[in-house]
């Protein structure tokens, strides 16, 4: 199994268990997310409470409808951002993360990461944000949005700001 960490903070924020496709050149990755039920169990043991003389006691469910990326990666979600709140956000995550990019690769994030910004700006206010576990302010950010009609999120990370971990 691979598991995706930041490359700043080392947060697990996604694994190979999720597809994923690449948009904006190669510079972020999209994934669909998914609501589920997590916590509830309803065991039958075949026992007839009326037919024992007691009653069905019923279990205190603590079912929770969560987003699997969200609980597998204890994502942590914070406030929105708004645009020069964001700007001021991409000029520090570029300056931290191009000097742990190497060649090619650093290249590719300077050359192609203002489109990328580009991408994500006019959909600010469609966007919940997220960080790793951590809660670190260096943080690379998570994005999650609704696309037209979807009752699952699609999320959208920062390509090469992933470390690929083999487990």
């Amino acid at each position: 199994m691979l598991v995706y960490q930041d490359l700043l903070t080392g947060d697990e924020l996604l694994s190979d268990s999720f597809q994923y496709k690449e948009i904006q050149n190669g510079m972020l990755w999209e994934v669909e997310g998914k609501w589920v039920v997590k916590g509830a169990v309803d065991v039958d043991i075949g026992a007839n409470p009326s037919a024992e003389g007691g009653e069905d006691e019923g279990v205190d469910d603590q079912a929770v409808k969560v987003v699997d990326i969200v609980d597998t990666f204890r994502l942590q979600e914070q406030p929105t951002f708004d645009k020069k709140q964001f700007v001021t956000f991409m000029k520090r995550y570029i300056k931290l993360l191009t000097p742990k990019l190497e060649g090619e690769t650093q290249e590719h994030f300077k050359k192609n990461i203002e489109a990328a910004t580009k991408f994500l700006l006019p959909k600010l206010g469609d966007l919940q944000f997220f960080v790793g576990e951590s809660m670190h302010d260096d943080g690379s950010l998570v994005f999650a949005y609704y696309k037209d009609g979807a009752t699952d999120p699609t999320f959208l990370y920062f390509a090469h700001s992933l470390k690929e971990v083999k487990c």
